[in-house]
């Protein structure tokens, strides 16, 4: 949660960051062609709202406020006919253009059709400026074309830079947007996994034991009584596990998994050996005590075991059972999501089945302790 919130700050403070800069560019070369071209307080004023209606339609651009880019270009067109029709400056051809790059952005459906009428009202201007003075073809081409293409692309550039910019951050919005949604669809799986690991494994046991104290009810009470007292406990203790999942507490323990799969192996008539070559590491006992349970769920399940041989490394863990079925192996979707997350840890999971045994082994790389 910090580390989004400090993202989220950091997009605000460079979205700021490159208002102002591109205001601040804008406002400095306006301000400087203002003092080029304007004569008069009058003029300054003038001008100086075309400057000021040009900042509204850049700050503004970002929110997709077309009512306002419109009215920003009024503004604009007006100050720059007023410029070149009345005080022979064609400066505020800057602030002309730098709306119309917005309004030209703003609709994409009629781009053309926007460029067009631009440019038909800028020949429009030139044509009765030159109906109205005494000044030939080339001379109003020169001064008064050419000025403001020119100081019309600087406006354009600048408007570029900020919509560029602007996309930048969004797409880095948008990406922090999909990666907190992916981070909530891996939770939900990890959730789900865990959940399936917790029910599965109890009901599957449950099913054994009652079958079991049923087998025995008419020869050895005692034993149906033990066996129902270990199904309460183990029913109660699934419950504590599933509020503990659901409040983030849960936490297997390897030995104890190892303990209760050697339990269960042995109530079900399957002889079981257990080699501990070495202890894994804090990080990886737990994705391995899972790695257990998932597999003595799926030997109870599908194989017809006699035996079963439980190693334990300092690398990773391997269960192998001899009641691998001799039709393809069934999917153990278990597996499979606990594959993911054994290779999300930089571990490896394999499960094959060869010549009536299947094999499940996990993996992880050498501790930098261990390997001194």
């Amino acid at each position: 949660m910090a580390s989004e919130e400090t993202t989220e700050e950091a997009q605000g403070q460079l979205r700021a960051l490159n208002l102002n800069m591109v205001t601040a560019s804008i406002s400095t070369v306006g301000a400087l062609l203002m003092a080029i071209g304007a004569e008069t307080a009058g003029q300054i004023a003038v001008l100086g709202v075309g400057l000021m209606a040009a900042l509204i339609a850049i700050t503004r651009w970002g929110a997709g406020r077309l009512l306002v880019s419109l009215s920003c270009l009024l503004v604009t067109a007006a100050v720059w006919t007023f410029g070149v029709l009345l005080v022979d400056n064609a400066t505020p051809a800057y602030n002309f253009a730098l709306v119309g790059a917005v309004v030209v952005h703003q609709m994409p459906r009629h781009r053309r059709a926007v460029i067009a009428g631009l440019a038909a009202f800028v020949a429009a201007v030139l044509v009765a400026r030159l109906a109205v003075s005494d000044w030939d073809f080339a001379e109003v081409l020169l001064k008064y074309l050419v000025v403001t293409v020119g100081v019309g692309v600087s406006g354009v550039v600048l408007a570029f830079l900020h919509q560029r910019v602007s996309v930048l951050i969004m797409e880095l919005e948008r990406a922090r947007e999909r990666d907190a949604e992916l981070a909530v669809v891996r939770e939900r799986i990890r959730f789900a996994s865990d959940l399936h690991d917790i029910q599965g494994h109890t009901l599957h046991v449950v099913k054994l034991k009652t079958a079991l104290a049923q087998k025995l009810l008419h020869s050895d009470i005692g034993r149906v009584e033990e066996e129902l007292r270990e199904v309460h406990a183990l029913v109660g203790d699934t419950i504590t596990q599933t509020k503990e999942l659901a409040y983030a507490q849960r936490r297997l323990n390897l030995s104890a998994e190892l303990e209760n799969a050697k339990n269960l192996f042995s109530a079900a008539g399957i002889r079981v050996r257990v080699d501990r070559e070495g202890e894994a590491g804090t990080g990886a006992s737990e994705l391995l005590g899972q790695v257990l349970r998932e597999t003595t769920t799926n030997i109870l399940r599908h194989a017809q075991a006699e035996q079963v041989e439980i190693t334990l490394s300092e690398s990773g863990i391997s269960i192998v059972n001899d009641g691998a079925r001799e039709d393809a192996p069934p999917e153990f979707r278990g597996l499979a999501t606990l594959r993911d997350r054994v290779a999300g840890e930089g571990g490896r999971l394999t499960a094959e089945q060869q010549d009536g045994r299947f094999l499940t082994a996990a993996e992880f790389p050498p501790r930098p302790d261990a390997a001194r």
